[in-house]
């Protein structure tokens, strides 16, 4: 009896050690939460650059190039918060990746950037023919930021730590919120990209790193 529960404590080991040799465990908790910070700030950022375009032109000062100046603005803070989140992911992963003697980019990594990269692409073409129709769908790109990305959390998180799959349904109810709630499309951003991100960093770190 006591050989048979030896067995099957072994068989239950070797499982484990199988699903997590398919799965990338090289996210750190910190890198969400730098992430968020980003986010914050470049939502802060974006509310003071919208609000004084707002201002402007209840003085009737509208121009189209003060416009297309806005839209420029907005996508150099996004692209800004985008670039600074990736670098930071990748020097915290590595970190990560070198303390657990592993490789940061296996083959279950490329799965796990494939499978993100196909619904970020798509969304962000999406939000890209968005701005170039101008006024009437440029409302909707926030919304649809927090939806691919959800969609590509969700996607790839058969390849990482199961809870980003949770929070990639938390983006996608988020974006849809958004989509019907229009005049606060920068809070639920805000709240998207920055809060969720910074709860989920937070609650990683101490669930898997902080020992």
């Amino acid at each position: 009896m006591e050989n048979q529960e030896q067995h099957l404590e072994a068989l239950k080991d070797i499982r484990q050690l199988m699903k997590q040799s398919n799965r990338f465990l090289s996210l750190s908790g910190l890198s969400g939460i730098f992430a968020g910070v980003y986010a914050l700030i470049g939502a802060y950022a974006g509310h003071v650059v919208i609000t004084n375009f707002i201002a402007d032109c209840r003085l009737d000062n509208y121009t189209e190039e003060k416009y297309n100046n806005l839209i420029l603005t907005c996508a150099f803070i996004c692209a800004t918060v985008l670039g600074l989140s990736l670098i930071t992911a990748f020097i915290f992963s590595n970190r990560k990746a070198k303390k657990n003697g592993q490789k940061l980019f296996d083959h279950t990594a490329w799965q796990l950037l494939i499978n993100m990269f196909i619904p970020l692409a798509t969304g962000g073409i999406l939000c890209l023919a968005m701005l170039y129709h101008g006024d009437g769908f440029i409302v909707l790109v926030g919304p649809a930021m927090l939806i691919f990305y959800g969609l590509a959390l969700v996607n790839g998180s058969k390849y990482t730590l199961h809870e980003i799959r949770y929070l990639g349904v938390m983006q996608i109810v988020l974006g849809i919120l958004a989509s019907f709630y229009l005049g606060y499309s920068l809070l639920f951003w805000a709240i998207g990209f920055g809060v969720l991100h910074i709860v989920y960093g937070t609650i990683m770190w101490l669930k898997y790193e902080r020992k």
